[in-house]
């Protein structure tokens, strides 16, 4: 990941979902063999798998006038 501008994201998330995080978390790090794996990384790099996903199916759905 490179170091852009960041702002700081407050949540609040029930334990089930922080646990399902740390899991998550864990399976970067034993996959990626980079050193340490941050949370903040891995929400990023989930919500940019989401955003390019989404923006596909966008362009699949696309609406004929």
């Amino acid at each position: 990941m490179t170091e852009t501008e960041r702002i700081q994201l407050n949540v609040r998330i029930t334990k089930e979902t922080s646990a399902k995080l740390d899991e998550i978390v864990e399976y970067y790090q034993q996959g990626l063999k980079l050193g340490r794996i941050y949370k903040g990384d891995v929400l990023t790099d989930i919500i940019e798998k989401s955003y390019e996903v989404m923006n596909k199916q966008k362009k699949s759905f696309k609406r004929y006038p």
